[in-house]
């Protein structure tokens, strides 16, 4: 998978207020990706805050102490030069900040690195990494990173990869291409599977087959457009090839490589590490097989282990199954420092026109990048990162007031803030969404905006914010912390920078502390120095094409052209007969018997129960549930939404976007914004709904209230969500088109990236009655709807809905609360939710249910008699729809949707291993190995909904002949027992996925399913038979059995458009 590592705005939450329709939306949506390892592109913030959001303490219930557990009372024992299976430890370092103990080793016989972090947390990681530096854009570090994965000298099956996931109860397993170097991480919580998962990862990344064939199917080839058909065009093919095409169909992608490729124009950063389409089919076999030879080294590896397994065995295994059978060499992969430009460059690039534009006329891009220090200083990168957030981070921030709030552009650029993901790091700012005559007026603004900066300086309480920020995110406890450091130290210790020095955070806060002491200009003296003193610095400007796609299209026809004129007759028959070879390789089973495996009985047969407690503030139920959460207290309170009239509905996200950023009582926006940083880890709100687990025509409507703090300023939070619910500001018709704007921009650029889950939501819009709310929350409807108030030219109309929203949405009726915090501060917690429901008044005008079918359903541990009121619409008709919305994107998402049954129906189990199934043994093969697409399947959804879904899909229309083929082949059993077992696997891999102290109970307080309802599923997932599949299959996803919906987004298609049963959009 490819990882762009120059930042992009969807990762930046924290540097700058984000469109919360994002997340609405990613909280109505069902949780698919295309598998596991073919997720949407991993788009990462290389920013500090960033990576401590992700590096927040790891923890699972009570497994969590903030003491060493036993491993890490052993590791301390380890000493400098001690000799350990063939590796020589070189420094034990305790960080107590994060609960850990590191240990820094290398292997005597290659000089590979390891770093070995013991934490008493159950989900152990493994990962190594690779310095991987390119010198071209044919994409050969991401083929390669595809192709090691397809089988090795100890597994030669074809794909042990994707086998391997449903072998496993693995809780993360993938690969990532960065621009410098290619990781393969994997996790577990069990120590079997741990060492089954090592062994193949380890034979994968040092012996691979790299057959030839596989670099086919994965990275690109000449193929027939039907390989049986002899007389059918030749065409281009391969997995990663249509995966980039779909990355570049996105304006930011575009921009952000442009401006990572130009910045650094010397090295190996001045290529696409991830491949440029037209670039890609110029790679050949050879040259993946060398670019392996000289770069997947243990002399050029780093690897990482972590978690309560004994470090001991790790190294042994990795010594005596890898490491042993090489000698050091000198990689030569050094990159070398970027040249410094003694006078600034401008450049201008093009993309693609977004139909979906918040503003059509104001489509242009402008960003300020500028060439900062060495990553592997750590102290400066902390500072210059910390430098970066109080520049761009909020409306607070100098640069958001000149830069956002004159409405010159709809949002901040893709690319925004500090980046330490490549060798040096940069800064960039700018705006999207601009005119064309606005250009030259955003470049001033940005570089007066320094020189204020440089004048005046940082307010105190900023920065106090900014450090609390720190805190609040080094306490929170996270379920994959392993994951978040190896991603944490990647970058830095991939240039043979201290990963140990990374981890001390503490220890950088307080020499930022003490320099500030002795300075009171020091930051001001970093902002002359990498700002304004700066000459290696670059604009960039960007502006849509009309005919850039088609543009796009024609190179890459002159391209195929190009290689079909070079073949000779023997050439037109090798690739005639090598692709009926690879088809009939991909259509016939493979024996997997040589890979290792789990078996079903070592999933523990019972789950670990979380206790909660029921109580009252006045009439508002409290799910209070005590656990671990390290000195932080967790609050969620949901409103419901039934009394609100129909035509207020489609507003509910836009209100949740922004009731926390209008400002409230006493407080304006920008001082709410500073409160809410000093006092709080985040205050937030998101549209729900959620379907009834025992009825799929009952559901719950609702906004769910979100916040988090540190124990001592528990009071200081629910004092500000008091604020909010009795004298919210709704005055402000500027800020609200601000945040407006933003909103709109976000959701126009989330849509390739989200493709499938747009298509799924509208393929189930009219299947269950929870289905249109769905759609109207969270699907392209929104987007659309977005658009339309962006383009308004006075928002009057709209700011006078919130409050009609506000009065019946935020009030104790209908109202249920829940707290997440140790014991000893429950009580505390307690008395700080009765008093934040006793400030909110009563309104005692009467609010009618705007549907006259309200039910209750018990809150299912209460004693008092507590309930969720819940929509019941018995009569509801679903009716099939086939949607095709045509969008200018170079490949399609694919969507299709059928109901089912509900949560606790005895089938449900069924269709969850079911979908599974179908996706490993079938559909990967028919949609990704064969179509071409990046990632494909079927899953069963809480919601009732079985979907099917194709990702980055060159063959939309043949992909849903494949659905259709699934299902056949599903009803006619053509799998085996051990198939069976192995999506029992799958399906438990994500069942007993680690829950976070902050999440216990959720399930029970939002859907109210109980410990009782998922042992009861649990059971139901282990007493599936294959008979059962079989009848499910038939019972619910046959044609006739049950009612679908369709949905595809993708470029124009003549087959459709001549089929009167679609819907064009």
């Amino acid at each position: 998978m490819w990882r762009n590592q120059v930042r992009s705005r969807g990762k930046l939450q924290h540097q700058r207020e984000s469109a919360r329709g994002a997340r609405a939306r990613n909280n109505c949506l069902l949780k698919v990706t295309s598998d596991r390892r073919c997720a949407v592109m991993f788009r990462q913030t290389r920013s500090l805050l960033w990576k401590l959001r992700c590096l927040a303490v790891a923890g699972r219930g009570c497994r969590f102490r903030s003491s060493c557990a036993a491993q890490e009372k052993k590791v301390l024992q380890y000493e400098p030069g001690q000799q350990l299976h063939g590796f020589t430890v070189q420094q034990v370092s305790p960080v107590p900040d994060l609960s850990l103990t590191a240990v820094k080793l290398t292997h005597d016989r290659t000089g590979a690195q390891y770093l070995h972090v013991a934490r008493d947390d159950p989900n152990n990681l493994f990962s190594v990494q690779f310095r991987t530096t390119p010198m071209d854009s044919t994409g050969v570090p991401h083929i390669l990173e595809h192709t090691v994965l397809c089988g090795s000298e100890k597994y030669p099956c074809r794909d042990p990869f994707f086998k391997m996931l449903n072998r496993s109860l693995s809780t993360f397993m993938n690969a990532f291409t960065a621009s410098d170097y290619t990781m393969y991480p994997f996790s577990t919580q069990n120590a079997k599977d741990f060492q089954n998962l090592l062994s193949v990862y380890l034979d994968a990344v040092f012996f691979p087959c790299l057959r030839e064939l596989d670099f086919w199917q994965e990275g690109w080839r000449l193929e027939h457009e039907n390989p049986s058909d002899l007389n059918s065009p030749l065409v281009f093919k391969g997995i990663v090839f249509n995966e980039m095409k779909g990355a570049f169909a996105q304006s930011e992608s575009v921009y952000a490589q442009h401006l990572q490729n130009k910045l650094f124009p010397d090295h190996t950063y001045s290529v696409v590490s991830g491949g440029e389409p037209l670039a890609i089919p110029d790679l050949s076999w050879e040259q993946l097989k060398q670019f392996h030879a000289t770069h997947y080294h243990p002399s050029n590896a780093k690897f990482f282990t972590y978690g309560d397994m004994p470090l001991e065995p790790h190294l042994q295994q990795i010594n005596e199954e890898a490491l042993c059978r090489f000698d050091q060499i000198e990689p030569h992969t050094v990159v070398p420092p970027q040249p410094h430009w003694n006078q600034p460059r401008e450049h201008h690039v093009t993309c693609g026109p977004d139909p979906l534009a918040p503003d059509p006329s104001k489509q242009n891009s402008l960003c300020v990048s500028y060439l900062l220090g060495d990553i592997t200083d750590s102290f400066e990168s902390f500072t210059l990162s910390l430098l970066s957030s109080l520049m761009v981070n909020g409306p607070n921030s100098p640069l958001y007031k000149a830069l956002i709030e004159p409405k010159i552009g709809t949002d901040f650029c893709s690319v925004v803030g500090y980046d330490g993901s490549t060798r040096e790091a940069s800064f960039s700012v700018g705006l999207q969404g601009v005119a064309e005559k606005d250009m030259e007026t955003v470049k001033q603004i940005i570089f007066q905006t320094i020189d204020e900066i440089i004048a005046a300086g940082f307010e105190e309480e900023r920065i106090e914010a900014l450090l609390h920020k720190i805190e609040v995110q080094m306490k929170h406890q996270s379920t994959n912390f392993g994951l978040s450091l190896a991603s944490y130290i990647a970058p830095c210790w991939n240039h043979d920078g201290d990963p140990i020095q990374l981890l001390k955070i503490s220890d950088s806060v307080a020499q930022f502390k003490k320099c500030l002491k002795d300075n009171p200009r020091y930051l001001q003296e970093k902002v002359q120095q990498y700002f304004k003193d700066n000459t290696h610095r670059l604009m960039l400007s960007m502006s849509p094409d009309e005919a850039y796609f088609e543009k796009r299209a024609k190179t890459e026809q002159e391209k195929l052209q190009q290689k079909i004129q070079s073949l000779s007759g023997s050439d037109r028959k090798e690739i005639y007969d090598k692709g009926l070879q690879l088809l009939s390789i991909q259509s016939t089973s493979q024996d997997a018997s040589c890979l290792p495996a789990l078996k079903v009985s070592d999933i523990a047969p019972t789950l670990v129960p979380t206790p909660v407690e029921m109580g009252n503030a006045e009439e508002v139920p409290v799910q209070y549930c005590p656990q671990p959460t390290n000195g932080m207290v967790y609050f969620r309170a949901m409103c419901s939404l039934n009394t609100l009239p129909d035509e207020l509905k489609v507003y509910v996200p836009l209100f949740c976007n922004v009731i926390t950023k209008l400002g409230c009582g006493t407080l304006d926006y920008r001082q709410q914004a500073q409160q809410m940083e000093l006092k709080t880890g985040g205050m937030v709100a998101s549209p729900q709904v959620i379907t009834d687990s025992a009825d799929l025509d009952i559901y719950e409507q609702g906004i769910l209230l979100t916040s988090s703090c540190l124990e001592r300023n528990m009071s200081d939070m629910f004092h500000l969500w008091s604020k909010i619910f009795n004298s919210p500001h709704f005055e402000d018709v500027e800020r609200l088109r601000v945040l407006v704007m933003m909103a709109a921009q976000e959701l126009s650029n989330g849509i390739s990236n989200s493709g499938h889950r747009y298509a799924m939501t509208r393929a189930g819009r009219t299947l269950t009655p929870a289905g249109d709310l769905h759609e109207m929350f969270g699907g392209l409807d929104q987007v659309r709807f977005m658009k339309r108030l962006a383009e308004m030219s006075d928002l009057s109309a709209v700011l006078r809905k919130l409050p009609r929203i506000k009065k019946h949405v935020l009030n104790k009726d209908n109202m249920r609360c829940a707290i997440n915090a140790t014991s000893e501060k429950m009580s505390e917690a307690s008395h700080e939710v009765e008093k934040f429901v006793d400030r909110i008044p009563t309104i005692k005008k009467d609010r009618r249910p705007s549907r006259a079918t309200i039910m209750e359903r018990p809150l299912r541990t209460s004693k008092l008699g507590a309930s969720r009121k819940v929509i019941s619409e018995a009569g509801f008709k679903p009716c099939q729809m086939k949607t095709y919305f045509e969008l200018p994107f170079p490949v399609s998402y694919a969507g299709e949707c059928v109901r089912t049954v509900p949560f606790t129906h005895q089938d449900y189990g069924s269709l969850c291993i079911l979908g599974r199934m179908m996706t490993a043994k079938f559909l990967h093969g028919e949609i990704r190995e064969k179509g071409g697409a990046y990632g494909g399947g079927a899953t069963m959804g809480y919601g009732g909904l079985f979907s099917f879904y194709s990702y980055r899909d060159p063959n939309s229309t043949q992909t849903l002949s494949a659905f259709r083929a699934g299902v056949e082949w599903a009803k006619a059993g053509k799998f085996c027992q051990q198939d069976v077992d192995e999506a029992k696997l799958s399906v438990f891999s994500a069942v007993d996925a680690p829950v976070a102290p902050s999440d216990k109970g959720m399930d029970q307080f939002l859907s109210g399913v109980s410990d009782e309802l998922k042992q009861k599923h649990r059971e139901q997932l282990f007493a599936v038979t294959k008979q059962d599949l079989i009848d499910a299959a038939g019972r619910y996803l046959g044609i006739g059995q049950s009612t679908g919906g369709v949905a595809i987004l993708g470029p124009e298609n003549e087959i459709i458009k001549k089929d009167p049963s679609w819907v064009i959009r």
